[in-house]
């Protein structure tokens, strides 16, 4: 017997990706619903061979559904994921909505499986930024060998993790560029085009950006409320993949050496660090792909106990639709599905 499935935002970047995951892995689904706003009535998504035609969030009766992934935006999680929930269905949302509330479960399952549990309060469990998720998937095994102290991490984030509008932005503007067109500018607040932008998310009052403030307390709240941890996140004109460049300040020694060994053999990370030409993970390698890649460990003789790295990950899969649809096989597999506990 399989599961009763509603992806809500089923023709945004992140929907679409969650659809096909649930297809590549096999996901236990009898049915499979997509669901949108109004406006996307009957357009139509891919499911493996098959085609959905998107149905209205709000007329939508989730009686019987099992299982809800949401990727429709902080503003539509906050309104409709308690409803769903209070109707039965365990909603895994994709937005920032919820991540931070004392009652869902904040899960990277590669990291922190053990507070999947605690999803009943409000029928909710949130995934993480799409930054946070990587970086805290190469953190863990470290951390749980020498205990992180402190880590300063700047990201290289692609404009896909802006939505669909960013990527036709990155693409127009470089068009632009080369035929000697008028760059406009609509979703971002600079030229992205042959550009970086130091500037992701609105601006706090400490200076740091929101995406930043993310980055910090969605690490320690899934990691370790002691870990210090301070961000640069910078948009680059690259459509997918996520890259990071971290350092890490350890309570207790770590060589490089070490640290190689045990990422090699950590879930949910792929390390490829030969000191060569090529020997490293570039973002265009990792779109499509389910890992966390990390290369260039090296240590930091400017502190003690220090490493550096390099952490790649394809931001629709790890950053989003895939730790989504990890977090729904890790119920199954602990039996959390009322429905199917009860058959």
């Amino acid at each position: 017997m399989g599961l009763r499935v509603a992806v809500v935002g089923a023709t945004g970047n992140v929907g679409r990706e969650m659809l096909e995951i649930l297809q590549e892995r096999l996901f236990p689904a009898d049915e499979v619903y997509a669901l949108a706003s109004r406006r996307s009535v009957g357009t139509e998504v891919s499911y493996g061979e098959k085609t959905l035609k998107v149905k209205d969030l709000e007329t939508f009766d989730f009686t019987g559904v099992d299982l809800v992934l949401m990727s429709a935006g902080g503003a539509v999680s906050k309104e409709w994921s308690p409803k769903i929930g209070a109707q039965g269905p365990v909603v895994i949302d994709n937005s920032s909505a919820w991540r931070m509330d004392p009652r869902v479960p904040l899960v990277v399952p590669e990291v922190n499986p053990e507070a999947v549990t605690g999803y009943d309060k409000l029928n909710i469990i949130a995934n993480p930024n799409c930054s946070t998720a990587q970086l805290v998937v190469a953190l863990k095994p470290l951390h749980d060998r020498a205990k992180i102290k402190r880590v300063v991490v700047a990201t290289y984030q692609s404009v896909s993790g802006a939505g669909k509008d960013a990527m036709d932005e990155l693409w127009t503007q470089t068009r632009a560029l080369y035929v000697n067109d008028e760059v406009v500018k609509e979703r971002f607040t600079k030229q992205i085009a042959f550009n970086v932008i130091p500037h992701i998310d609105v601006f706090m009052e400490d200076g740091y950006t929101k995406e930043e403030w993310k980055m910090m307390v969605e690490t320690k709240k899934i990691l370790d409320p002691a870990i210090k941890l301070t961000a640069t996140c910078v948009r680059v004109p690259v459509f997918v993949g996520h890259s990071e460049a971290v350092n890490i300040e350890f309570e207790n020694p770590i060589s490089a050496e070490e640290a190689q060994e045990i990422l090699r053999e950590s879930p949910g990370v792929v390390l490829i660090d030969r000191r060569e030409d090529e020997g490293y993970i570039t973002p265009v390698e990792s779109v499509g792909e389910f890992a966390t890649y990390v290369s260039r460990v090296r240590e930091d003789s400017t502190v003690e106990n220090g490493l550096s790295l390099w952490c790649v990950s394809d931001n629709l899969r790890k950053g989003a639709a895939l730790n989504a649809v990890q977090i729904a096989e890790l119920m199954l597999n602990k039996g959390l599905f009322k429905r199917l506990a009860a058959a």
